[in-house]
């Protein structure tokens, strides 16, 4: 299933809806716990593909390229979401959240050598001064936030999921109609979040208006809409490049924060990220 679109148009709707989800998230949590609420999108997602992808007749993936599908999938969905989700559960800013995910395109550029895409020396100095613009944002605000080393370590397992997911997606899943793909992910991921919301959640949902939106646009724009855009961009261009674009994520995070919740834009902060966006500028060799 192939898209008309060329990625010059598919990339800005693409970093437009996927900096959303750090907004949802801190609209739907107080109605719901993280990994409840990550279960009831997963199965909404497979609720509204399932049968249209029954009825469309689509080429299905043997068995060897579906479990490669089932495990980019629980790395981008259960792994990757999880991680944000617990971690904005746990107090940590939706724009501070966005932020250390953004570290993406470091950490894939240092799996460019499995890749056959080894960084060069001018990588290298990109990297470390993209650890320094980053390290810059969050030493800023864990004294003034309150913020919890528990809630980072969520934040960074998310980061290290979601990029071992886009190399892994790019390497191993080629060609995949993106019909099948969502639902073979989707399905794998619940069969991962659901037995744990179990183990440590009460599952209660408590549903109002502001959950019902959230859940809404969390299975039609973000796991739908955005993941296919995603996808597309992964075939077309190489990892490094596809996961760039998520370090614009942030600044679009960050002032949707502040206009939604009043989150503050820190002189600090937005140095720190001036500096890890010039890093990244850098590393990509790019002026």
């Amino acid at each position: 299933m192939g898209s008309p679109l060329p990625s010059r148009l598919i990339s800005p709707f693409f970093v437009l809806i996927w900096s959303t989800g750090f907004v949802v998230a801190r609209y739907g949590l107080p109605y719901a716990e993280p990994l409840t609420f990550l279960s009831m999108r997963f199965a909404g997602v497979l609720a509204v593909l399932a049968p249209f992808c029954v009825g469309a007749g689509i080429a299905w993936p043997g068995w060897r390229q579906g479990m490669h599908m089932a495990v980019a999938g629980v790395l981008l969905q259960a792994g990757y979401l999880g991680g944000v989700w617990i971690a904005i559960h746990l107090g940590m800013g939706a724009g501070l959240a966005a932020l250390v995910v953004g570290l993406q395109p470091l950490l894939t550029a240092v799996a460019g050598r499995w890749m056959g895409e080894p960084p060069t020396a001018r990588q290298w100095a990109g990297l470390v001064l993209g650890f320094v613009g980053v390290a810059l944002v969050v030493g800023n605000r864990i004294g003034t936030l309150g913020l919890t080393w528990q809630a980072l370590a969520f934040a960074v397992a998310a980061l290290l999921s979601i990029t071992a997911g886009t190399v892994y997606q790019r390497r191993f899943c080629p060609g995949v109609d993106l019909r099948a793909g969502l639902l073979l992910q989707f399905g794998a991921s619940l069969a991962v979040v659901l037995p744990a919301a179990w183990l440590f959640e009460t599952m209660a949902v408590r549903w109002t208006w502001a959950l019902a939106g959230a859940w809404a646009w969390s299975v039609f724009a973000l796991s739908i809409g955005a993941i296919c855009l995603l996808f597309l961009l992964i075939r077309r261009g190489a990892a490094t490049r596809v996961a760039s674009l998520m370090y614009l994520t942030p600044a679009v995070t960050a002032l949707m924060a502040w206009a939604a919740f009043g989150e503050p834009l820190t002189a600090t902060m937005v140095a720190g990220m001036a500096l890890s966006a010039f890093a990244v500028a850098w590393a990509q060799g790019k002026r």
